[in-house]
């Protein structure tokens, strides 16, 4: 009897479809793959924020999702598995995502032009990491009811938009009460 390779250093380099699926090797961490993939999301945002113009982020997200889509349904097929840990693409995508959406949202109400600060880009990983893991509401229907590859990336776009709810609540309530301390009265 046949049976579906193993993710391993083997079924990564077997191909670049294989190769990206795993988050350029990321997905193979024995110990929380999923963060694993995130820290490499971040990571490679933090060099292509040096390389792209801004207008190229909503491209490469869209590329990064509907090429994700493809990749990992090939690999999960590959794999015989629904969603394998190793196949963390749909993390990396995801954290694009939580931390453009979060710079390009906070330069918009500063008009500031710079990198997002380190506290809320570590505060995004975070309650993706969260979203992610715990799989709250909608992100645990995608995760249950969606399958193949748009099922896999689905679910951690899911999990990154409620990241992203999360930092406006927490910057909104943070403006507040800074506001409360230093006695400015919010504008009626």
């Amino acid at each position: 009897m046949n049976q579906p390779p193993r993710a391993d250093w083997r079924f990564l380099l077997a191909s670049p479809w294989n190769f990206l699926a795993m988050g350029c090797g990321s997905g193979l961490s024995p110990v929380a793959p999923g963060t694993a993939g995130s820290l490499f999301g971040w990571a490679t945002w933090l060099l292509l924020q040096g390389v792209l113009p801004g207008w190229a982020w909503p491209p490469l997200l869209l590329a990064g999702f509907a090429g994700g889509v493809w990749i990992c349904e090939r690999a999960a097929r590959a794999l015989g598995l629904h969603d394998p840990a190793p196949l963390v693409w749909d993390e990396v995508v995801a954290m694009w995502l939580v931390l453009w959406a979060a710079q390009w949202g906070l330069n918009a109400l500063t008009g500031g032009h710079g990198l997002l600060p380190w506290p809320l880009q570590l505060a995004g990983f975070a309650l993706f990491r969260l979203f992610d893991a715990v799989k709250p509401g909608p992100v645990g229907w995608a995760d249950r009811k969606l399958s193949g590859g748009l099922g896999i990336m689905l679910d951690d776009i899911v999990a990154a938009v409620l990241s992203l709810l999360g930092l406006a609540v927490g910057l909104l309530a943070w403006t507040f009460i800074d506001m409360w301390l230093h006695g400015i009265r919010v504008p009626t």
